[in-house]
């Protein structure tokens, strides 16, 4: 019998070298715990490239430059192929750079294809009809559906609900000019074995971000593109058919006035006020710019998000992101001169967006990013959080909180050097937090590559 201890240095059995159980204390390939923790940094981060630029592909665009750089990645971590850490901390900040550009890919993919997005606000509640939820990422995916009702002339049958990150679709001009499009439905990836069994009609994964049915729904669900399922149909080549037919024998949801969130926020239509907001902070009107942004997850820590968002003073502006904000973007937070406080910006992916407006502050206040008021705070739960968080340290910002954990993936010494490095920091106390924030906000290393842009 194997005894595995209770804290493993490390767990490496890639190889036909690895010891029973695999390598816990040191590689027999010779690599030590540090090494293993930055190929497992790496791994996560490319995936989390790996998933905006399937999304950009998924709509006809495409980078092969990010393809490569994936390839030599991934090749880098294969056994007995590279043992130089600092190598793999250059890679980790490579992988940022192309994970900027993946998302700006994804951006213009989005753009040219479905529209400038535009502020909206989305019912909650339900209308009439039979009910079909999409949940996930894919943009592409709820288009093909709602062409496809629209074709077979059900639109005033059949009703489409966004779901956690899908939210943000009803902000593109061409999917909001579909009739079926009504309204969103639940909040986060979290809670979806509930809200999906409470939903009585049928139930679309479009990407990641889904589970494993209950009984309670198991026969209303289906999967599209990457999303998969065991047990569950899965829809090949777009065509609806299939879901569209059993949508129609689920039971008619009645109307019904949930309220209204506000989403579709964009560097194009922010920027479009650059003027107003230079003059409000100026002023002092605006204090603080706060980022507060990222995944939804288990852990009891998220209250921090929560607390953070309600302590945050009425003269700061909240940028947003993400699912994570379903925990607290229900308030009230009011405005600064007609100006939202709390300015949803859509998927994980549009964290670009708000990069872009950080830039162009910059610019117009004649100063770097390092002396704008601006503090940045995310939540990670998976791979794409983690490649975010890498592009932010390639631009140089430092200062940055994570939470509500650190990764488990980085030993106490790679975290040592990225502390040291970019003065990445744990959420703590949000009352201690946020006092530290309103006092220092984002800083920018001399020479880094966001400097540069800003020069």
């Amino acid at each position: 019998m194997i005894k595995v201890p209770e804290k493993l240095d490390m767990l490496c059995n890639q190889c036909s070298m690895s010891l029973a159980g695999g390598c816990t204390i040191r590689g027999v390939c010779g690599k030590d715990p540090d090494l293993n923790s930055l190929q497992e940094a790496l791994l996560y981060g490319i995936k989390g490239t790996a998933a905006y630029y399937h999304h950009a592909l998924e709509v006809g665009y495409d980078d092969p430059k990010i393809g490569h750089f994936l390839a030599e990645a991934l090749y880098s971590t294969l056994t007995n192929v590279n043992f130089d850490k600092n190598r793999f901390l250059e890679l980790i900040l490579e992988n940022g750079r192309v994970h900027l550009g993946a998302m700006k890919l994804l951006d213009k993919a989005y753009v040219e294809t479905f529209g400038r997005p535009e502020p909206v606000e989305v019912p909650t509640g339900t209308a009439d009809g039979h009910g079909i939820l999409v949940t996930g990422h894919s943009y592409k995916a709820l288009y093909e559906l709602l062409r496809q009702i629209e074709e077979m002339g059900l639109e005033e049958e059949l009703k489409v609900y966004t779901h956690a990150e899908m939210f943000p679709a009803h902000a593109y001009p061409e999917l909001r000019k579909f009739k079926a499009l009504y309204g969103n439905w639940g909040g986060s990836w979290l809670y979806q074995k509930k809200e999906f069994a409470e939903f009585p009609g049928v139930i679309l994964g479009t990407s990641n971000c889904v589970q494993q049915p209950t009984k309670a729904y198991a026969d209303r669900i289906f999967t599209v593109g990457i999303a998969g399922l065991e047990g569950v149909p899965h829809i090949e080549d777009y065509n609806f058919e299939p879901l569209i037919k059993r949508a129609l024998e689920t039971p008619k949801m009645q109307a019904y006035d949930g309220g209204k969130l506000l989403t579709g926020f964009h560097h194009t239509n922010v920027l479009a006020m650059k003027d107003k907001l230079i003059e409000l902070i100026q002023e002092g009107k605006i204090r603080h710019i706060f980022v507060v942004g990222g995944c939804d997850t288990p852990h009891k820590g998220m209250g921090y998000y929560e607390r953070l968002t309600e302590l945050i003073p009425n003269d700061a502006l909240i940028l947003s992101a993400a699912c994570g904000k379903f925990r607290y973007n229900a308030r009230n937070y009011g405005t600064i001169e007609g100006i939202p406080r709390f300015l949803d910006f859509g998927q994980c992916n549009n964290v670009y967006s708000i990069i872009e407006i950080a830039i162009a502050l910059a610019n117009e206040l004649g100063t770097d990013v390092n002396s704008l008021p601006v503090s940045i705070v995310l939540s990670w739960m998976e791979q794409k959080a983690i490649a975010i968080l890498y592009s932010l340290l390639y631009l140089g910002i430092k200062g940055i909180y994570i939470g509500p954990k650190a990764p488990e993936f980085l030993t106490p010494g790679v975290f040592e050097i990225l502390r040291r490095q970019f003065d990445l920091r744990l959420t703590g106390d949000p009352e201690a937090d946020l006092r530290d924030m309103l006092g220092k906000g984002v800083r920018v290393e001399e020479g880094s590559p966001l400097a540069e842009e800003l020069d």
